[in-house]
């Protein structure tokens, strides 16, 4: 056929179309595709539609998609023939390709506004019955919120959407291969017990610190006078304070004289031994109404133990997606390279011995190449240069 004629057919269709006459168009556009031309496949599937006919509807979508697989109206008219077929998920992904590219081309007219509603609405009424779904199958074979293991009840609940993804993301020294994991729970640590049995005269040391008053804590947030200040809203706050036990790798010698108690049960920890950086440990002071913005610590390599010594109410630690609570003796170990903040909404400071450890999946080996090469790191640049 000519180009003319195959114009002309088209539009003897398209007027057929627009009269209502869906068996007519069709026709029409049957000749047209048996005498070797292209119709336009999103009115086929119009007439299709029209005819009640989701098999040719169908194919004559995926023809236009084929041509243009972001094509905004073809990506919702296939939204909606899956809708109306009762496959959630074949029209949910229809309809978040179609939202997706009308975000990236900025189309949205008038026209197209409702279906994009539509196609929002659907998705999120999608995610309601996929959640009732699960819910049901689950509980029919036994396994509900309750029984599941927190790392299913946490798969599940990303799953759902319940959840953020939160992935390590520390500020200066990625380690690869390590689990991905917020909380380390209190039995995993042989050594633990020995710490959490020291807390009553721990909390003894520290009552004598607080009776110095306010000013044995410094603020937690500090500027160092050769560097930028850090972008903080708690700097030079004394809200969230520190007494510091070992500092740089040094024990503060006023402040370690007055815990040896709390000295000595630090000797128990897997504490990283690097020149200038560790042993750190410190009374970590949050008084009420204090909010730690969310931020990611400098590394993954070791974990941090806070063991609560004063833990009232309304005080708790976010690490990625899960939030606890601090109790009084019981230690939370986390991941701080992980997104995390924490707050007072009590009515009373809240103070916990704070102090990091190595992570339990670096073996002896790879801790002491860690160590050289921190120190190594720390080394730049030269001691002789004109900036040491």
């Amino acid at each position: 056929m000519s180009t003319a004629e195959i114009a002309s057919l088209t539009q003897t269709a398209l007027d057929a179309l627009r009269r209502g006459d869906a068996g007519g168009a069709r026709t029409i556009f049957d000749e047209l595709v048996a005498r070797g031309g292209t119709p336009p496949w999103l009115a086929v599937a119009r007439a299709c539609n029209m005819l009640g006919d989701a098999a040719g509807e169908e194919a004559a979508l995926k023809q236009r998609l084929k041509e243009d697989k972001r094509d905004l109206p073809a990506l919702l008219a296939m939204g909606e023939l899956k809708a109306r077929q009762r496959d959630d998920r074949a029209a949910s992904a229809f309809f978040s390709a179609a939202i997706n590219q009308a975000m990236a081309s900025g189309q949205n007219s008038a026209q197209l506004a409702p279906l994009l509603n539509r196609a929002q609405s659907f998705i999120r009424e999608a995610a309601d019955r996929y959640e009732a779904h699960l819910v049901e199958r689950l509980g029919a074979a036994g396994l509900d919120e309750s029984s599941a293991s927190p790392r299913v009840r946490h798969a599940l609940d990303l799953l759902r959407g319940k959840s953020q993804l939160y992935l390590q993301q520390p500020t200066t020294f990625y380690f690869p291969g390590l689990p991905q994991r917020q909380f380390y729970e209190r039995d995993e640590f042989a050594w633990l017990p020995a710490v959490e049995a020291a807390v009553p005269a721990m909390q003894a040391e520290l009552g004598a610190v607080i009776a110095e008053g306010e000013g044995a804590f410094g603020p937690y947030v500090t500027g160092s006078p050769d560097r930028p200040l850090p972008n903080n809203q708690l700097l030079n706050d004394p809200s969230w304070g520190a007494y510091y036990l070992w500092e740089g790798g040094a024990p503060v010698p006023d402040h370690a004289a007055h815990c040896p108690q709390v000295m000595a049960a630090l000797e128990h920890a897997p504490i990283p031994v690097i020149a200038g950086r560790s042993p750190m440990a410190l009374f970590s002071l949050l008084k009420p109404g204090t909010h730690i913005a969310p931020h990611h610590g400098m590394l993954n390599t070791r974990l941090i133990c806070h063991v609560p010594l004063i833990a009232p109410p309304g005080c708790a630690l976010r690490v990625g997606s899960e939030t606890r609570e601090w109790r009084e003796s019981e230690a939370l170990i986390f991941d701080d390279s992980f997104e995390h903040e924490a707050w007072n909404r009590g009515e009373r400071t809240r103070i916990v011995l704070l102090f990091e450890i190595w992570r339990p999946e670096i073996g002896e080996a790879e801790r002491a190449e860690l160590v050289t090469l921190f120190e190594a790191i720390d080394l730049f640049p030269s001691g002789d240069g004109p900036d040491h």
